[in-house]
């Protein structure tokens, strides 16, 4: 499990680095291939069961989601933005269920089809958003805020495993991921905000320490949150990885699963302190 994560971050980080240094349009794109990977990975999951979600519909709306988080700026502000969207998701609700209903589901399995059509495309578009939001944001520097959400996440994801793995004796959540500790989970809330402080520090982030503080805390807690929320999808759909995109680590949506709550979080997170 080490080596995987050692060599994952060895051949993704140094593109995802280069992407955040040089901006828009490269970091929009990571996001947006990252996303339509892990869309795809999410119904090719659920098809285990012998569910079958719209992924040509799951795509499309999940592209629109990035794009549409891209352009919010040229358009007008965020908050004509998240209208937009909430209009368009809400033709897209009746659309698939139209779709699902006429084209392809049988009578039994609509409802079913058309939830998971729904959660693919917020589990992957509408939360992965929110990374181009944070970076696009007039009100702090993008760059800055992106990197430090990230790489406290990263910094959560380590910390708990090896202080789980050095001290872990209590069960997380034994059902959904045995080998999470409680005392791993607290490591990663302390690696979370230790991460969040020195981050800020180095990258000269003008911020209060107490701020500080709740943003590192609440990294660590939905970064973990991800995480347990996405080893509950590959038990309820029977796999033990997402998908073999990467020969021996598994799919995207194991690499993706810490960071899909954690923009949305920091990115509110400004919007309360920053404004």
């Amino acid at each position: 499990m080490l080596r995987h994560r050692v060599l994952s971050a060895v051949v993704f980080l140094p593109i995802l680095f280069v992407a955040i240094w040089f901006g828009n349009p490269w970091f929009s794109l990571i996001v947006a291939v990252a996303a339509l990977l892990g869309v795809v990975e999410f119904y090719t999951m659920s098809a285990q069961e012998r569910w079958q979600p719209l992924t040509f519909f799951g795509t499309l709306w999940t592209l629109f989601f990035i794009c549409n988080a891209h352009y919010a700026h040229s358009y007008g502000s965020e908050t004509t933005q998240m209208l937009v969207t909430s209009a368009l998701v809400t033709t897209a609700v009746i659309f698939s269920l139209l779709l699902a209903l006429f084209l392809r589901s049988p009578g039994e399995k609509i409802f079913v089809n058309w939830s998971w059509s729904l959660a693919g495309i917020f589990y992957m578009g509408w939360l992965l958003s929110y990374w181009v939001l944070l970076m696009n944001s007039p009100d702090w520097d993008g760059r800055d805020w992106v990197m430090l959400a990230l790489f406290a996440t990263f910094a959560v994801d380590t910390t708990a495993y090896f202080v789980g793995r050095a001290f872990g004796k209590h069960k997380l959540a034994p059902t959904i991921s045995p080998g999470k500790t409680w005392e791993g989970a607290i490591g990663g809330l302390v690696g979370g905000i230790a991460a969040v402080i020195i981050l800020a520090l180095a990258l000269d982030i003008s911020m209060g320490y107490g701020e500080l503080v709740v943003i590192g805390l609440l990294v660590g807690l939905f970064a973990q949150i991800g995480d347990l929320a996405e080893s509950g999808l590959k038990r309820s759909t029977g796999v033990k990885e997402s998908g073999n995109l990467i020969p021996g680590h598994g799919g995207i949506l194991d690499r993706l699963d810490s960071v899909v709550f954690t923009g949305v979080v920091v990115y509110y997170c400004l919007r309360w302190f920053v404004g």
